[in-house]
């Protein structure tokens, strides 16, 4: 039917119905393509560029996956097989906490997957599983649905907003804004500001907030 939109890629067979006998499978082109962007960064991820990882041709490749964007949704999912979550304890916040912390470690390993979860999230069978925990987790919280849901959807998601402060963090360009704002202070034109500067702890590290930041959030969307 004209307008009508193709199925995700997982609900779509695994290989093109007509072609040669299968070759590859869908988790080796995805691995290939993950270690290509944990080397070189996802702008490096092509089809050309997967299929001489795997030595093979372009071609060949769309008879498992159709599209770039495809590829890009099984990599994101394929990095939610990386957590192993503990079976509930029945603190539902230390379990959330558990699984941010994991989800920290996995996008440190992964520097490209912050973006992906921000800007193109992707759900498949690994992302259902830790789904399917996370309602585990809370299932006897009172939150309703849409609430539980949304707390999903912020644990990811400001979980990669912390990883991708602080790899913005270790570059020049934070050294830059720190000192623009000393300068800003110093010039006595925006008082609030140097307020908050001259009562932050000279060693305080945004990155050790991290799970007072995400408790608060969870609590405040879960109510």
């Amino acid at each position: 039917m004209a307008g009508q939109q193709e199925p995700v890629i997982w609900m779509r067979p695994e290989q093109a119905p007509v072609g040669r006998p299968a070759e590859r499978s869908r988790a080796e082109i995805t691995a290939a393509a993950v270690e290509l962007a944990d080397r070189e960064g996802l702008e490096a991820v092509s089809m050309r560029r997967v299929a001489a990882a795997l030595g093979t041709g372009a071609a060949s490749l769309y008879r498992y996956v159709a599209t770039r964007d495809d590829l890009l949704d099984l990599m994101t999912d394929s990095t939610a097989s990386e957590y192993h979550p503990p079976a509930p304890s029945g603190d539902w916040q230390a379990d959330l906490l558990a699984i941010a912390r994991q989800g920290r470690g996995i996008m440190r390993r992964h520097p490209w997957l912050p973006a992906m979860v921000i800007g193109r999230p992707a759900l498949g069978p690994h992302g259902i599983d830790l789904l399917e925990h996370v309602l585990d987790v809370l299932a006897d919280h009172p939150a309703d649905p849409t609430r539980k849901l949304e707390a999903f959807a912020l644990l990811s998601g400001l979980t990669a907003l912390f990883v991708q402060n602080e790899t913005a963090a270790t570059g020049t360009g934070a050294t830059h804004r720190s000192a623009y704002l000393g300068h800003v202070a110093a010039a006595g034109h925006h008082p609030r500001i140097a307020a908050l500067l001259a009562a932050a702890p000279p060693d305080d590290d945004p990155r050790d907030r991290f799970d007072t930041v995400l408790a608060r959030s969870l609590a405040g969307v879960l109510g």
